[in-house]
């Protein structure tokens, strides 16, 4: 059984968003390699072959920048929240963790926001220490995840229900 005051009130993994999968990166890579192949194929043909060179350059750099773009996708942060303490743990697409531990009762949720473009900024703050979260997400994303931490740090300010 879960002690009152280990039981977590919010838990969240928050993961940078792809829109292309990997199979439609492959897919993608494919159509990119084709279109060039066929483009410079005339040229070769008229006897300037350098200009297939510098669109095979242009399809090996298109692969590596969304190469680096799949290896930066694994970084995440987790946040949780439970009556006595308020976790959050930055985790870097290379595997580096970094860890803030907060009291619910002290931190408070800074938001920064911009009147056109919506949540620009969400930090948790406490003690002099701010700490930013959800960088990951968009403006609206970012509001609906900071209503919900909100609402998990009141009910961790009420304390641990015991029945």
């Amino acid at each position: 059984m879960v002690q009152p005051t280990e039981r977590e009130i919010f838990a969240a993994r928050i993961v940078p968003y792809r829109s292309l999968s990997r199979r439609n990166f492959r897919l993608l890579v494919m159509v990119f390699s084709a279109a060039s192949f066929f483009t410079s194929l005339p040229f070769v043909i008229l006897g300037a072959w350098p200009i297939a060179g510098f669109m095979g350059a242009d399809v090996a750099l298109f692969y590596l920048a969304f190469r680096a773009n799949y290896r930066a996708a694994q970084a995440y942060e987790d946040v949780s929240v439970t009556p006595l303490e308020l976790v959050l743990a930055k985790v870097s697409a290379r595997g580096g963790r970094q860890e803030w531990r907060f009291n619910p009762s002290w931190t408070r949720l800074e938001r920064r926001e911009h009147e056109e473009f919506g949540l620009q900024r969400l930090s948790l703050v406490s003690r002099g220490r701010s700490v930013e979260v959800a960088a990951f997400l968009g403006p609206d994303e970012k509001a609906a995840f900071a209503r919900e931490l909100s609402r998990a740090l009141s009910e961790a300010r009420r304390g641990p229900q015991f029945s």
